[in-house]
């Protein structure tokens, strides 16, 4: 182990030394499994200055920064120097059409097109130095999926359209709102969009400063993202708070989530939502038969138990009890983290063997996951329930796509209305049951005895 050490000390000295030069101090977000990047700059201003460098010289390209770069009094009222956000690719401004309309303006590091595949180039390396100091452990998988996702990311013309489908697609969810899209203002490395203010999604002081209920943000949120995986299979695949707001909507005065950051989807295959759809009505029934089958078809093999509870974040007992009937508790979260550290060989196989698909979703789960704990929220009965409309919907609409027969397609939208009938009864028991009413008449009836 100490030989190990030196090694991995060694390497990394010489590695990020000569990097260095070039990583313009990114720091490495292990965290992204979907485009392993280099994550923010440093220094906001000094970015903010390469940015009006750029829209001051057209050097690196007219198609991109066209007449924005020197020209942009002709475009804007005011265009705020200062950047509403930064982040790795590219940083926001605020600035004031002729019209009046408030947009927010995305533009691309000038430099980042040239970066990117040093990135990778970087990336590459490290993962086949930690694949040579520790051989158990494989995750080529992480540059794959770097080649081919960073492309999409740096094409903002890419990002406006799967802001557009996404809107179209979720547009019968009225607390959804996704920015609007100014295409004549709008290149692959400049994105010009409606301008949408929120507090982020996972911030509880902002939602009690503004009435807004977190139990139905965390609902709608879930609601959201089942639609997404189980129903159209086009998943949003960077949920992380500074991408969803929350806010009141100005008119109505109604909650609402503005989905931001649209560069990166995951498209679900149809056998492999299928597969996912059930294997999910598995965990949440306890069907560990299903869990099994299903988990195997997705890729986990012998590993089935260790995907189940990789996907769920809860313990195996957990599991086959069925997770819509057993609460997390703080006991099983320690468990789970300690677990993590000692079956690190066995999850690095199975992120090996499950589908590319795989990866992205599982990213999406934590990342929600994560917003649920910090809300106090996770793992409420509802978002089972939604979880399972949408399963229930998605297998009925899979199953009427593969049969001509109109008997069998009645009775497949016969057993669909059923079940979604069968479901609501049930959340309707559950809101008696926790209803202020039901403890009332119980304490009568424990008095009155």
């Amino acid at each position: 182990m100490a030989g190990r050490l030196l090694k991995v000390s060694s390497l990394a000295t010489v590695v990020f030394a000569s990097s260095g030069f070039y990583l313009y101090n990114r720091q490495l977000d292990l965290n992204d499994l979907s485009v392993i990047r280099f994550g923010r700059a440093a220094s906001t201003a000094v970015i903010s200055f390469d940015y009006l460098t750029a829209f001051r010289h057209v050097e690196y390209g007219t198609e991109e920064y066209w007449t924005l770069k020197s020209k942009l009094s002709e475009l804007f009222v005011s265009f705020e120097k200062n950047p509403q956000g930064a982040a790795s690719l590219a940083q926001v401004h605020k600035a004031v059409l002729h019209d009046g309309r408030t947009v927010a303006v995305k533009v691309q590091h000038p430099k980042v097109q040239r970066q990117s595949s040093k990135d990778i180039m970087v990336i590459e390396v490290l993962v086949k130095a930690v694949n040579w100091l520790f051989p158990d452990f494989t995750f080529m998988w992480l540059v794959e999926e770097a080649k081919k996702n960073m492309p999409l990311e740096l094409d903002f013309l890419n990002e406006g359209h799967n802001a557009e489908k996404v809107a179209k697609m979720l547009s019968h969810f009225p607390f959804l709102k996704v920015p609007m899209i100014y295409w004549d203002l709008s290149t692959k490395r400049i994105l010009t969009m409606e301008f949408l203010e929120g507090g982020q999604v996972n911030d509880r002081e902002y939602m009690k400063k503004h009435c807004i209920n977190v139990n139905e943000i965390s609902e709608n949120l879930g609601k959201m993202y089942s639609e997404m995986i189980f129903v159209h299979g086009f998943v949003h695949c960077d949920p992380h708070p500074g991408n969803v707001l929350v806010r009141k909507c100005p008119r109505s005065q109604k909650t609402e989530i503005v989905l931001l950051d649209h560069g990166l989807y995951q498209v679900l295959q149809p056998d492999f939502r299928m597969d996912y759809c059930r294997l999910w009505m598995s965990l949440i029934k306890g069907d560990l038969s299903g869990v099994e089958r299903y988990s195997r078809r997705l890729g986990a093999g012998d590993l089935y138990p260790l995907f189940a509870c990789v996907l769920t974040a809860r313990s195996w007992n957990a599991v086959t009890a069925g997770i819509s009937s057993v609460p997390v508790t703080q006991a099983e979260d320690v468990e789970i983290r300690t677990n993590a550290a000692l079956y690190l060989p066995q999850i690095s196989d199975l992120l090996n063997r499950v589908p590319r698909q795989m990866l992205l979703l599982l990213k999406t789960n934590d990342l929600l996951r994560g917003i649920e704990t910090t809300l106090q929220t996770r793992a409420s009965s509802s978002s089972f329930i939604n979880m399972s409309r949408c399963c229930v919907r998605a297998v009925a609409r899979h199953k009427r796509s593969k049969t001509q027969s109109r008997r069998l397609r009645l009775q497949i939208t016969l057993a669909e209305s059923l079940s979604l009938w069968k479901l609501s009864v049930y959340e309707l028991l559950l809101w008696v049951k926790g209803s202020i009413m039901t403890r009332w008449l119980s304490a009568l009836l424990v008095f009155l005895h």
